[in-house]
């Protein structure tokens, strides 16, 4: 009882949030990245609002993905957890929308409506949202919030994986890679992913596949980068 008391307060919940943003920070600047495709910014230029996703577990470095004048917001779980991981993302720059996806077509349960309206209204400001595409405890899936809210916005879906060469993988649900410095890292966006408005549920289970596809093809590439089994790019 007094160790939930305790991650509960807001003060520890904030020391938590900050500490881990400097970590990441930290391990950002210590790590020789590398960019594929080289010139992926200027294609986000033309797509800006956009929405980028993430598998769950991959995504730590991701307010890193920004350039300084990109605005973001990200979808973080209104779940204890998720409050230390919003305290990260806002010290980092990047704004926060609060709700979780769910396994079905259905975007009510969790805040998920509430979530799903914000990053509607984000998107039309004309800043980008992040999220990760798979819900929770079913990893490496494409869950469907995110080519609805592609298909809802009219925005397109850039699927990004970005991996270190020292890493700690843990053995939970989402397989969480805790990136080390002092390293080689690689941010490897993968095939963009369109969606139209006035498609059905076959065509956007079509899209959805199109997201994981994309989505395990960058996270493998990505890896190969970074453990230097891949060929550079070049540019």
């Amino acid at each position: 009882m007094a160790l939930k008391k305790l991650t509960e307060a807001r003060w520890f919940q904030k020391t938590v949030g900050v500490l881990g943003a400097e970590y990441l920070r930290l391990v950002w600047n210590t790590n020789r990245i590398v960019i594929d495709p080289p010139d992926i910014y200027d294609e986000v230029e033309r797509e800006i609002p956009m929405i980028m996703t993430m598998w769950h577990g991959q995504h730590f470095l991701a307010p890193f993905a920004r350039k300084p004048h990109h605005r973001s917001k990200v979808m973080i779980s209104r779940h204890r957890d998720g409050e230390v991981n919003a305290i990260a993302a806002e010290w980092l720059g990047t704004g926060t929308i609060r709700g979780s996806g769910t396994h079905g077509n259905d975007f009510t349960r969790k805040g998920g409506g509430a979530a799903f309206a914000s990053m509607l209204a984000t998107l039309r400001e004309g800043t980008n949202v992040a999220m990760t595409a798979d819900v929770p405890k079913v990893s490496r899936v494409c869950g469907w919030g995110v080519v609805k809210l592609a298909s809802m916005s009219g925005r397109t879906i850039f699927p990004v994986a970005i991996a270190t060469s020292r890493r700690k993988v843990l053995n939970n649900w989402d397989r969480t890679a805790i990136s080390l410095p002092f390293g080689r890292g690689a941010l490897v966006v993968g095939t963009r992913v369109r969606v139209a408005s006035d498609i059905d549920d076959a065509a956007l289970e079509t899209a959805r596949r199109a997201v994981e596809d994309s989505l395990n093809a960058a996270t493998a590439r990505a890896y190969a980068l970074a453990d230097g089994d891949g060929e550079l790019p070049r540019g």
